[in-house]
């Protein structure tokens, strides 16, 4: 019994001489330097970084639906606009005007100029 509490009252009076000593203000003054170095590089604690990632994983995943949404939306809208634009097909019987333009003959090119062939030279009746 008598070594224990030795061995205690010599923890004590160690402990109150490095609370005293130099070494103790050295330690104070060596955390209020790096506190304030740390507090003017904006650093952030890891619970405000772990938060930060977590709005962030959550912001990209509402992004990626967003952006499959549009491209369904524009694919959409494409379709849409590209089956407005094909000229329609008649379903009817053709009628006798369109018999006559269906059958009606391409006139020859040469014809189409007045009688003036290509090089600006008039034909020749025989």
């Amino acid at each position: 019994m008598l070594a224990k509490q030795l061995f205690e009252d010599l923890a004590a009076k160690i402990s109150e001489t490095v609370a005293n000593s130099p070494a103790k203000d050295l330690e104070k003054n060596a955390k209020a330097m790096l506190g304030g170095a740390f507090a003017k590089m904006d650093l952030v604690t890891r619970e405000e970084f772990d938060i930060q990632q977590q709005i962030l994983i959550k912001t990209r995943t509402k992004l990626s639906e967003a952006e499959a949404r549009l491209a369904a939306l524009e694919a959409a809208v494409f379709a849409t606009a590209a089956a407005e634009t094909q000229p329609e097909v008649p379903t009817a019987a053709p009628s006798a005007e369109n018999e006559n333009v269906e059958n009606a003959t391409v006139a020859e090119p040469e014809a189409l100029h007045d009688g003036v062939r290509s090089g600006g030279q008039p034909e020749q009746s025989a």
